[in-house]
């Protein structure tokens, strides 16, 4: 029987330590779930071990199949062009299939809900609180409209209205998308940082909550179980086709 292909999890990296502990408790908490699966950690800058380091030593152990799996919540520049590039220069001998990133997914807002509750807010507060999704920011436009059409949905789902905005590249900012919501009459605002992991714009996010005195600013995504799932899913769902090509 052909063993199961390596995750091999591939982060941007970041200066900020946070980042590169998030991402390894985000790993941990995917081999808790699934233990029967070999995880391995990449980083794209910044951090190692490399994406190319990870893949030479997984072809000098006489590994064959790994599903690369871009940690992204959008289909941006990185997960279209970076990190492609990057696999097409691994060893010769390794397959190699690119799973899809993680967003959007119903796992990834109900991780929003928890960090949301985890920050204060209960679901009796849903109707009279605003909500402002904060991502990272893009300047790819279908990466604007997933945040958006995000938004859109997750309103329906009790909250007095939920608004999109990004730390860059994009607008609105952060604390005018607070702002709107006071306008609009939302007793309370919170803000859901859209993103995995602590840095440079997870803390301008938290700025702008802070600038427009949002009642709450949740977690960042992190290593919430729901992501785990997501990132489990996305493996299994790119390991599925890998066997099928390799049989057909």
């Amino acid at each position: 029987m052909r063993p199961s292909p390596v995750l091999l999890v591939i982060a941007h990296g970041s200066r900020d330590p946070r980042h590169a502990a998030t991402v390894h408790a985000l790993v941990g908490e995917v081999r808790a779930q699934r233990p029967d699966v070999r995880v391995e950690t990449a980083f794209l800058d910044f951090n190692v071990p490399s994406v190319q380091g990870v893949l030479e030593s997984l072809a000098a152990e006489g590994v064959r199949d790994v599903v690369a799996l871009p940690l992204l919540l959008t289909r941006a520049f990185h997960a279209k062009a970076d990190i492609p590039a990057v696999l097409r220069e691994a060893p010769r001998g390794l397959r190699i299939r690119q799973a899809e990133v993680l967003g959007p997914d119903p796992l990834l807002v109900s991780a929003l809900e928890r960090r949301l509750y985890e920050a204060g807010l209960s679901p009796a507060d849903k109707p009279t609180t605003g909500v402002v999704l904060a991502s990272a920011g893009s300047s790819d436009p279908e990466a604007i409209a997933v945040i958006a059409e995000i938004a859109r949905e997750w309103r329906h789902t009790g909250w007095c209205a939920v608004r999109p905005a990004f730390a860059s590249a994009s607008l609105p900012r952060t604390e005018d998308a607070v702002r709107e919501l006071r306008a609009l009459g939302c007793e309370r605002v919170a803000v859901a940082p859209y993103v995995l992991a602590p840095g440079r714009l997870p803390d301008r996010i938290a700025a702008g909550a802070d600038a427009a005195r949002a009642d709450v600013l949740a977690d960042v995504l992190g290593p919430a179980p729901e992501v785990a799932q997501v990132l489990i899913e996305r493996y299994e769902a790119a390991a599925v086709r890998e066997l099928l090509a390799i049989g057909a």
